[in-house]
């Protein structure tokens, strides 16, 4: 069949912007044969607009403007001074992978007794010189069935900057390691037992999986595997509301926080290098693909936690200015949590100086189920 006889067959002309034509009064199609096409009927290429939609006290449109939270707050008495907005874009011809990761990403989830806001938002110097977010984040369900229970896997992973594909690595990252764990059938009862020397090993053997897989993604692409660097923080949350014990796995830096009764508690896994009473953190860091291993922890969760796992493009900044420290424990110390749009405008709070992507995930939990 040529090309026209198809597009006959379809009913459709290249020519036609709205690509099916359709004539008013055309024979209704019996018997599954293809409408005709009356040529004497013009197509039309315009429309008319509704009458503008009124209630009963006058037009729809009110002269109140719509509420708007406005720029982010900020310490001190002068915002920082790249625009709190996004600004240029990577080229797709230079870097596809680059060109369509988003500005922002913002998530969440739900469970009996669980509730978490997730964020990842590109920093302010990257959107000044048109360059990606390498920072990515993953909320997701795995486990279940021959598996045992279901867990929430929630994690950030941080490119590293030098590396000039690190927002490839992070995203893959995170990918790989949701796929892995998901088959994994020890995790799950490793958390729920408290089998600490088990969730070690199955945290390694899971991050050599993706260490080898990242390699082999580079060595596709022609690229030393570090051009693919990147950190990556994991808590995995039992949906059982009984089981209080949340497994923590990390390579790399970044910043794994809690704040409980109103005060913060910024190393809860005792991860961070550097002097802890300065609340300086190091940010010499391992790094996938290269790592093998992991740092692990089991955690035991209170009701009315909140935990805060995140690049350290908030933890820097959290450790370093009280005004960010005291704004979010108002915002985010209470059983309420807030609405995604909320939790995007609070998340975003300025510190001058601090301009890389920052990526949380928060985890409030209830205690019981709501």
């Amino acid at each position: 069949m040529n090309e026209s006889e198809e597009a006959a067959r379809l009913h459709w002309t290249p020519t036609d912007p709205h690509g099916f034509v359709v004539s008013d009064g055309a024979p209704p199609v019996r018997d599954g044969a293809p409408p005709v096409r009356d040529d004497s009927s013009p197509v039309r290429d315009d429309y008319e607009l509704p009458a503008p939609v009124q209630g009963a006290d006058g037009p729809a449109l009110t002269e109140a403007p719509a509420p708007a939270l406005g720029a982010p707050a900020h310490s001190g008495p002068k915002a920082p001074s790249y625009p709190p907005v996004p600004q240029g874009l990577p080229a797709v011809t230079g870097d596809l992978a680059a060109a369509v990761l988003p500005d922002i990403v913002l998530d969440g989830a739900a469970y009996p007794g669980l509730s978490v806001r997730a964020a990842s938002v590109r920093g302010d110097s990257h959107r000044y010189a048109g360059e990606p977010r390498q920072d990515a984040l993953c909320v997701t369900r795995i486990g279940g069935g021959e598996q045992g229970g279901e867990l929430l896997m929630l994690a950030v992973a941080d490119g590293v900057g030098s590396a000039p594909r690190s927002h490839v690595g992070s995203n893959e990252a995170c990918r790989l390691a949701a796929r892995y764990l998901d088959h994994s059938t020890s995790l799950h009862e490793s958390i729920r037992t408290g089998d600490a020397e088990r969730f070690q090993r199955t945290a390694d053997a899971v991050v050599r999986q993706i260490g080898n897989l990242l390699g082999d993604l580079a060595l596709q692409h022609s690229e030393r595997p570090d051009t693919f660097a990147t950190t990556l923080r994991i808590l995995l949350v039992p949906l059982d509301p009984r089981i209080r014990t949340r497994g923590f796995l990390a390579v790399g830096d970044g910043g794994t926080a809690l704040l409980r009764r109103g005060y913060w508690h910024l190393d809860v896994v005792g991860d961070a290098e550097g002097d802890k009473d300065s609340d300086v953190i190091d940010t010499r860091t391992a790094a996938l693909p290269r790592a093998r291993s992991a740092v692990t922890r089991l955690l035991h969760a209170h009701a009315g936690d909140v935990l805060v796992l995140s690049t350290d493009g908030l933890s820097s900044p959290l450790a370093g200015d009280s005004g960010m420290r005291d704004f979010l424990a108002g915002a985010w110390n209470d059983d309420e949590v807030p609405a995604p749009a909320d939790f995007l405008w609070q998340f975003q709070y300025r510190v001058k100086s601090y301009d890389d992507d920052r990526t949380a995930v928060v985890l409030w939990e209830h205690g019981e189920a709501r």
